[in-house]
């Protein structure tokens, strides 16, 4: 089995700070600066200026929670245009990017050939609500990749895989109850907002309003990596738990890995128990190898659930696991699910032009390098100055929390100092790194960054860490 690459005593840290973040009420201007000390300064005068006028037609402003700052203070920033392992906003500051799409990016942005092979689909139409042949050509990549796969169903996002994963698990076995992970974040379908991570635990919030008491009353919850809290769900439960779904990472409390032996025991608890298990890869799966977490890990679930890059940066996601369960899905079998633009053209050929590219020799021991060196120098930086860190990677997803750690699950992560974690965004900000928003998510390189990226941003949180 391979083990993660982590370095000890790294921990999330995710929380508000007003002095983290200096702003005028004005609609003029806004500079960002980490205190009087700092000469450098991030203006973002367009930026707020777009955001006051969306929060009158968007709720909050966005279209997806994370994305309003909530966690680390100020407003956001609007982005205009990316290219490799670059962004770049609407007042013209450009920042070596580490969201990379929250992961779908892994070749980098706008990818010229992507870009070309999308060109050449869009003369023959963005949708057909019918077969097409780009479908059956990134099935059977997907199907000689994943080692769970032996059919698969697109979809058109994450939640909407999970949404259908789970309804073919009860269908399959016949149970209705699930188990799923305190910070695991699977979408926002209703069964799968309870102790959920991701947006939900970078804002605070309580289970949703909204979700009524019945569509959760079968969801079952645990702390990840903890084997006894799953025995004893089996041992209260018995005959009536349909599946265990988990991230085989967690990226949605922040980078956590499993234990050592977590997702073997998992595998044997769910067969002992005629229960299902789903990975939910749809950040993990062709990033931590090109098999995604199941094959880096060696455990085989019964069902995987993916996005972001089998789509290339367009909508998409997928679902798919053995023969037997997926032929309970309609048409083939009575399990209903559709979609108008699910297995869409242009979603296919950005998705098959990716694959491609990572399929080449070197892809993944390039992601592990110079994400280990950068996981690494940040954690070493901020350790020479005093701070409580630790960090860890997997080829090209990573993180790092503000704690001494370890950090085994999101009771761990919550143990962050959030407001260091606020200055120390904003400061990387002004430095010209763009990290995500929340000290609960992770973060990922690409093929597009350099060896030269990765010692600009070491460069610079050496010296953020000196001023916090």
């Amino acid at each position: 089995m391979a083990a993660a690459t982590a370095i000890s005593g790294v921990g999330l840290t995710l929380g508000i700070s007003t002095s983290a973040v200096r702003s005028r009420t004005s609609l003029v201007t806004m500079a960002v600066s980490l205190d009087e000390k700092t000469n450098k300064s991030l203006t973002l005068t367009k930026s707020q200026e777009a955001i006051t006028a969306a929060k009158e037609l968007m709720p909050g402003g966005v279209n997806s929670p994370v994305r309003a700052f909530k966690s680390v203070g100020g407003q956001p920033i609007v982005i205009d245009s990316v290219k490799g392992s670059r962004m770049t906003d609407i007042d013209g500051n450009e920042y070596i990017d580490y969201v990379g799409s929250w992961g779908p990016a892994i070749i980098g942005h706008a990818d010229d050939q992507v870009l070309a092979a999308l060109s050449e689909t869009m003369k023959k139409g963005t949708s057909f609500g019918a077969p097409c042949l780009l479908e059956n050509s990134l099935a059977k990549m997907v199907i000689s990749a994943v080692p769970s796969i032996e059919m698969v169903r697109f979809v058109n996002s994450g939640t909407e895989a999970c949404m259908g994963v789970l309804r073919l698990a009860r269908a399959y076995t016949g149970k209705e109850k699930i188990i799923k992970f305190e910070g695991c974040y699977h979408g926002h379908a209703d069964p799968f907002l309870v102790k959920a991570g991701s947006g939900v635990a970078t804002l605070g919030l309580p289970d949703s309003p909204g979700v009524p008491k019945a569509a959760t009353y079968e969801t079952l919850t645990a702390p990840f990596n903890d084997f006894s809290a799953v025995e004893k769900l089996f041992e209260d439960n018995k005959g009536e738990i349909a599946a265990v779904i988990l991230e085989p990472v967690v990226g949605n409390s922040g980078f956590i890995p499993p234990k050592s032996d977590f997702l073997s025991f998992l595998r044997k608890i769910t067969k002992e128990n005629n229960s299902l298990l789903i990975f939910d890869e749809v950040m993990t799966g062709f990033r931590l190898a090109y098999g995604g977490a199941q094959e880096y890990f060696g455990i085989t679930p019964d069902l995987t659930t993916l996005g972001k890059i089998i789509g290339g940066g367009l909508p998409v996601g997928a679902y798919g696991g053995r023969r037997d369960i997926m032929e309970m899905v309609a048409p083939a079998g009575p399990m209903y699910q559709a979609g108008t633009l699910s297995g869409n053209p242009l979603a296919m050929t950005a998705g098959i032009e990716t694959l491609k590219r990572i399929k080449e020799a070197g892809t993944y021991e390039y992601l592990d390098k110079i994400t280990g060196e950068l996981v690494r120098g940040i954690v070493e930086a901020g350790k020479k100055v005093g701070h409580a860190i630790c960090g860890g990677h997997i080829s090209g997803m990573f993180g790092f929390f503000f704690t001494e750690g370890p950090v085994y699950n999101f009771a761990d992560a919550k143990k962050s100092d959030t407001a260091k974690f606020a200055k120390f965004y904003w400061g990387m900000l002004a430095e010209g790194v763009y990290l995500a928003p929340s000290q609960f998510e992770a973060g990922f390189t690409s093929l597009a960054h350099s060896p030269d990226d990765i010692e600009k941003t070491i460069a610079a949180a050496e010296k953020v860490f000196r001023e916090i």
